[in-house]
């Protein structure tokens, strides 16, 4: 099952839901496009798999973090550099989140578990912020959602758009020099908005 959704992942991830093959995946696999259906009743079914399973690996391992355990200003830094490492690793993830919103969240909101596993992901996020609200290190007034969208937005577009930033702008976004530098510099943007 897992080597299903692997193989779909890469798949969905290059050719988005209209132009994925069930044919290519039942091939990379070595099973058969009725076994697929058989687990998941269509192409569709499929995709929502996929979709469900890159939200669930992403926060299983953010959940690793222990963030708990470390100071405020440190913990939001690890979440941040996780962010940046996950988006930078997992180009796959990026361009599926990107195709499901070519489709308007249509499938994505289909799902029975994607919002639930989302929400531990904020609650963490809460959790540094009122530490950090409490130890007199983070401004009033923010709110954990929006530092979420922050961090996403700030790590996602390193991916998103390596390659129209890379050939306009020339510079190589995928150098391990660029790629550290401009982690960095998010790491330190996303602080010093939160930091008082």
């Amino acid at each position: 099952m897992n080597d299903i959704l692997d193989v779909a992942t890469i798949e969905f991830a290059d050719k988005g839901l209209s132009g994925a093959r069930i044919d290519a995946i039942a091939a990379a696999t070595r099973t058969s496009k009725r076994m697929i259906y058989y687990y998941f009743n269509s192409k569709e079914g499929l995709y929502l798999a996929v979709l469900e399973e890159a939200y669930r690996r992403i926060r299983r391992t953010e959940g690793d973090l222990q963030l708990d355990s470390l100071p405020p200003e440190d913990a939001l830094r690890r979440l941040v550099e996780f962010t940046f490492d996950h988006h930078a690793g997992n180009e796959a993830f990026i361009r599926i989140v990107m195709n499901e919103n070519i489709e308007r969240g249509r499938y994505l909101s289909r799902s029975q578990i994607i919002e639930d596993l989302n929400i531990p992901a904020i609650e963490a996020i809460g959790r540094i912020y009122q530490r950090g609200l409490a130890a007199g290190q983070f401004r009033q007034g923010l709110d954990p959602l929006d530092i979420h969208a922050s961090i996403s937005a700030l790590t996602f577009f390193n991916v998103s758009n390596q390659y129209t930033f890379g050939h306009i702008f020339k510079r190589d976004t995928a150098a391990s020099a660029a790629r550290a530098m401009r982690r960095a510099n998010i790491v330190e943007m996303v602080v010093r908005f939160v930091l008082r």
